[in-house]
């Protein structure tokens, strides 16, 4: 187990930076603008050339998360055009593997991450986002500060629905990851709430919807979890993250691990420091090493604190290196640390 600085949307040379200061090896990152993929895939160019100025750093990149939304919002919602944007994602898998990575995170959110705040006061008056499902009514595609891709649903999407489109997904794509050597790892859904959101009912939402994920992907052993502890973490707190890494855990069905937490659970929640919210973070540190789990970890969305210039929703690399995300990281390495000895 290993911590590593995650969640980067871009990469310069004062990420390289920052990452060697905290002490960091490995990076991962999430919808890269580094990777634009003009022609609905990743190329093998801009692949390579992104692993080769980390590694130029000296950094490893542990893997990708996320391609970008216009490459996937067809495939979510089950549109016209997603089995091209499913080859496109084929050719994707194709081209990591050829330039050396192994691991891809994705998320099944039509309408993606929802808040209803973003600069909720947090301890010390620290800027964090919170949720309130009375303040984001169902189908309402202009509540709160959703990160919607492309445009509003305008048919509502079921459960069921959801279901059989994610099917369509892994059946078309796990026989390519398999082939390759690449790794598909699952988002939970942030918000966990079974009330649709702008149109799409969300359906990663507690620990049995994840078991029937994995039971669904037929055992491929390209289908795993993008543990999101924070997500978790909102859906029954301690109790839940527990629930699902003694179930995965053991299978080596996570792949990986974003170590976030929150005050409350749904319906409502804010995001917190790690150590005040309602995970007991060395227990779970602990669990996860009881079952297994040799993967890397990465801090996820983090408070503001003074003088940062924004939230972890600002995607810019002023906002990313923050004193919110180094504490962050310094706590997640002491408590490993511990745990270690």
């Amino acid at each position: 187990m290993r911590i590593a600085l995650g969640h980067i949307d871009a990469y310069d040379d004062r990420i390289g930076t920052f990452a060697r200061q905290l002490g960091l090896g490995s990076l991962q990152f999430h919808a890269p603008k580094d990777l634009p993929g003009t022609d609905g895939h990743w190329s093998t160019a801009e692949l390579a050339a992104l692993r080769g100025r980390c590694e130029e750093a000296g950094l490893r990149i542990e893997g990708l998360e996320n391609v970008p939304a216009a490459h996937f919002f067809k495939i979510q919602r089950g549109l016209p055009g997603r089995d091209e944007q499913i080859e496109g994602f084929c050719r994707t898998l194709r081209n990591m593997a050829a330039t050396g990575y192994d691991l891809l995170g994705y998320n099944w959110l039509p309408t993606y991450v929802w808040r209803t705040t973003m600069d909720a006061p947090g301890r010390g008056g620290a800027a964090v986002t919170g949720f309130d499902l009375d303040l984001a009514p169902a189908g309402n595609a202009l509540a709160g500060y959703k990160l919607t891709p492309e445009e509003p649903i305008t048919e509502p999407i079921t459960a069921e629905q959801s279901w059989a489109h994610h099917q369509y997904f892994l059946d078309a794509v796990l026989p390519v990851a398999e082939a390759e050597g690449v790794r598909l790892a699952l988002h939970p859904d942030d918000p966990p709430v079974d009330e649709p959101l702008g149109g799409a009912t969300r359906i990663f939402t507690s620990p049995a919807a994840l078991a029937e994920a994995w039971r669904r992907s037929g055992g491929s052993p390209a289908w795993g979890l993008d543990l999101c502890l924070g997500t978790v973490s909102e859906m029954a707190g301690q109790a839940a993250a527990e629930e699902i890494i003694r179930a995965m855990g053991p299978a080596g069905k996570i792949f990986y691990v974003h170590f976030r937490d929150v005050q409350g659970t749904v319906p409502r929640f804010a995001e917190c420091f790690l150590g005040e919210g309602n995970l007991d973070v060395p227990g779970v540190f602990g669990l996860l090493d009881e079952v297994g789990f040799d993967g890397f970890v990465i801090d996820d969305h983090v408070p503001a604190l003074v003088g940062d210039p924004g939230t972890w929703a600002d995607t810019s690399a002023d906002a990313y290196i923050s004193r919110g995300r180094s504490y962050a990281i310094g706590y997640l390495q002491g408590v490993l640390d511990a745990v270690r000895r």
